[in-house]
């Protein structure tokens, strides 16, 4: 039997017709509007603008995307004046870091912005006759006169005095007592940072072998406010016994016993909390008159 073969055209419905002629009307009008803008030239010069514009950004790599700093310096362009105006540098007017750390490190630290203690030592000798001073007991007592630090302290020399009558320390008390070099460190981590207030206290930096910023250091002995309030020459060192009886109107350092650190780190912050307004605006004038004289 032959095989019988049949092409079947299908015809497109009329909806389909339809819409294809709506699409081929539409280019083809397109089309003739587009021949039209080129030949009054207004296409042409946008297509040229473009490409123009298109290879000038495009110098440094030949491909399509915009240079970095071409379209930064475009942007920046057309911000506001007054965003421009931000990025400046800052003009002398404004004030800056470095004059006013300069000005702070003239001023005197205020009452109350340091933390305030009273520090007195008490010493025995070593070497011949006990010649040599050294560091047997140091206290440190708070603002208000609490006991931040007491302990007896073992010389680095063979104690040949311990000046029993007027340190109060004997033999037994250094038997066991802080190596000098593990409490002298644990003394100066209190001190540092502090205004430290002591009697002659020159004396007591010199056994520790410390030297405490002046700026910091209020010395009873020698604070003219305190003799014109006892009543003695302004010039003359008075010994920690007279003042306190005198101005505070206690007996300190009584008997043969020896003094006590603590007791007289206590008298020696009383005093000075009796001038402490005072004697703080008296040090802040004066540091005023010297940076002036600078």
């Amino acid at each position: 039997m032959s095989q019988i073969m049949i092409n079947a055209v299908c015809k497109p419905s009329k909806q389909e017709r339809a819409k294809k002629s709506k699409g081929n009307y539409k280019h083809e009008r397109f089309q003739r509007r587009r021949q039209f803008l080129q030949s009054k030239g207004f296409l042409k010069d946008k297509q040229n603008q473009w490409k123009k514009k298109k290879n000038k950004n495009n110098k440094y790599n030949g491909n399509y995307k915009a240079k970095p700093s071409a379209v930064f310096s475009q942007f920046t362009c057309n911000l506001p004046s007054t965003s421009i105006e931000l990025t400046q540098k800052p003009t002398s007017s404004l004030p800056s870091f470095a004059s006013s750390s300069q000005s702070d490190q003239t001023q005197r630290p205020v009452p109350g912005s340091y933390k305030y203690v009273a520090l007195d030592c008490e010493m025995v000798g070593s070497g011949p006759k006990g010649c040599q001073s050294e560091l047997g007991r140091c206290s440190v007592v708070s603002y208000d006169g609490d006991v931040i630090y007491d302990k007896f302290i073992k010389p680095c020399n063979p104690v040949t005095d311990f000046r029993t009558r007027w340190s109060g320390i004997k033999y037994k008390d250094l038997v066991n007592a802080t190596p000098f070099n593990v409490a002298r460190k644990e003394i100066l981590k209190i001190l540092a940072g502090k205004v430290v207030v002591g009697h002659a206290i020159r004396n007591d930096f010199k056994v520790l072998m410390y030297f405490h910023p002046r700026e910091q250091t209020r010395d009873t002995s020698e604070i003219p406010l305190l003799n014109k309030k006892g009543g003695f020459p302004e010039n003359q060192n008075i010994s920690l016994k007279k003042l306190t009886k005198t101005i505070l109107n206690k007996d300190i350092q009584k008997g043969k016993c020896g003094h006590s650190s603590v007791e007289d780190a206590r008298a020696t912050m009383e005093l000075y909390k009796v001038v402490e307004s005072d004697w703080e605006q008296t040090l802040a004038s004066q540091t005023v008159g010297q940076s002036n004289e600078k």
